[in-house]
């Protein structure tokens, strides 16, 4: 049974009332947003929870080295135990999962999957994982929109909506940017514009920020410096091929991805917890000689988005983050991909034009441009949801200038996927968690 207005529907399927509807709609907006909010506090406190075990470890040395490693290992192995345990379907980001309910592929996971998306991406993202924090907040909102949803005995077609709603509410929150939550639901989601889903995911979305702000202030998540407006055509050829480089390596992370993942399912003799608990040592390890590596990647981010990098560091420094963002994904803990792809996207944006600078010194190149112009391509070579990349990019900079190129970067970084033939990443993820479901039963 699929989320499809053109096929014959069933009575449980069809639209109930819109009035009823967008007198749910605000309720779950301001839960998913309280959720994303306390959420987003909790991670905030647990980096900093962190960064103090590694300022402690490198005073005792030995003892540090191996505190540090074990805690970090403990912490990804309790996260990976609690999906196992208690709620399978919280494992990876949430959004494969959601598609595939809203499809009608899978039924949606019962109310534990928040308490275990809560705690478990706190422990592994607290234990230094490259994962995003919007994967935990999407489905967190997704899962309380539709416990909502049948508390007021909404039938199969207003859940679904209300469902989709909600996740695009806890994206908002997670980055602060509640034009891109509503664009995600109908780009990324149900993949169509319909007014009635329109109307309830912008009201969810506007919902979830206003209670968000409550706790979390008003201002956009990145600072980035005034930038022009591109008027040379060199320019702008520079970001289209930026864009094309972007398409290029977003296809070699999915793979990255995917190939982690296979290679953890290889070694499936070894408890998914001894698993978890050998890449949190690992991790742990990189804490050690490299603390400012680790975790979701915001201030990584806002260094790159100050321009702070060089010709010869950002190349290491994005091989060690591609890697580790794989890795970490593969780990089977709660955890999205939005915020490491940012990185990623802002390191390779910023080399460019770092690059461009040097070999065309009397363009004007403004190497911060390209950075931000970076977040948005990788975004839509990886996940092929340019609309949300530009959007989020845009209120998470609090930058507009940048639109025009982004629009022709994202072109290209679309385009060269798909002529490879290469599937989006929460496609692949979402036929590959239908795959293991189905195996399962």
């Amino acid at each position: 049974m699929t989320f499809n207005s053109q096929s014959p529907v069933s009575a449980a399927e069809r639209p109930g009332s819109l009035l009823v509807l967008a007198l749910l709609t605000p309720v779950a907006g301001a839960i998913a947003g309280l959720l994303g909010a306390i959420f987003r506090l909790a991670l905030e406190r647990g980096d900093r929870l962190r960064d103090a075990l590694i300022f402690w470890a490198h005073g005792h040395r030995t003892l540090g080295f191996l505190v540090l490693t074990f805690s970090c290992a403990s912490a990804a192995a309790m996260a990976a135990w609690l999906v196992h345990r208690f709620s399978p379907r919280a494992s990876g980001s949430g959004i494969p999962q959601v598609e595939a309910v809203l499809e009608g592929e899978q039924h949606q996971a019962t109310t534990p999957l928040i308490a275990v998306k809560f705690f478990g991406g706190l422990l592994a993202m607290g234990a230094g994982l490259a994962l995003g924090r919007e994967g935990p907040s999407v489905q967190m909102g997704a899962s309380s929109a539709d416990t909502l949803a049948k508390l007021f005995k909404r039938n199969l077609a207003d859940r679904r909506v209300l469902l989709a709603a909600g996740a695009g509410a806890g994206l908002a929150t997670a980055f602060n940017a509640p034009i891109a939550g509503a664009i995600f639901v109908l780009e990324e989601l149900v993949r169509r514009f319909e007014p009635r889903i329109a109307i309830v995911a912008l009201g969810a979305s506007s919902a979830a920020i206003t209670v968000a702000h409550l706790f979390l202030g008003y201002m956009p998540d990145f600072h980035v410096q005034d930038l022009a407006f591109t008027r040379n055509n060199g320019i702008k050829l520079l970001f289209f091929l930026l864009g094309a480089i972007a398409g290029l390596t977003g296809i070699a992370y999915n793979h990255a991805i995917l190939g982690a993942i296979s290679a953890a399912e290889r070694l499936s003799r070894f408890p998914v917890e001894l698993r978890a608990a050998f890449i949190g040592a690992a991790v742990g390890v990189l804490a050690w000689f490299a603390p400012a590596l680790v975790g979701g990647g915001d201030p990584i981010t806002q260094r790159l988005l100050e321009g702070v990098g060089t010709l010869s560091a950002i190349p290491l420094l994005f091989l060690i983050r591609f890697c580790l963002g794989a890795v970490s994904y593969a780990a089977a803990t709660p955890g999205g991909l939005f915020a490491p792809m940012l990185v990623l996207g802002a390191q390779l944006g910023l080399f460019f034009g770092i690059g461009c600078q040097f070999l065309f010194s009397g363009l004007g190149v403004q190497p911060v441009a390209f950075a931000v112009v970076g977040m948005a391509a990788f975004f839509a070579g990886v996940v092929r949801a340019p609309l949300t990349g530009i959007v989020l990019v845009t209120e998470m900079t609090g930058n507009v200038t940048m639109l025009l190129p982004m629009l022709s970067a994202c072109f290209a970084a679309m385009l060269i996927p798909i002529l490879l033939h290469n599937p989006p990443i929460y496609e692949s993820l979402k036929a590959r968690a239908v795959q293991k479901a189905l195996a399962a039963r």
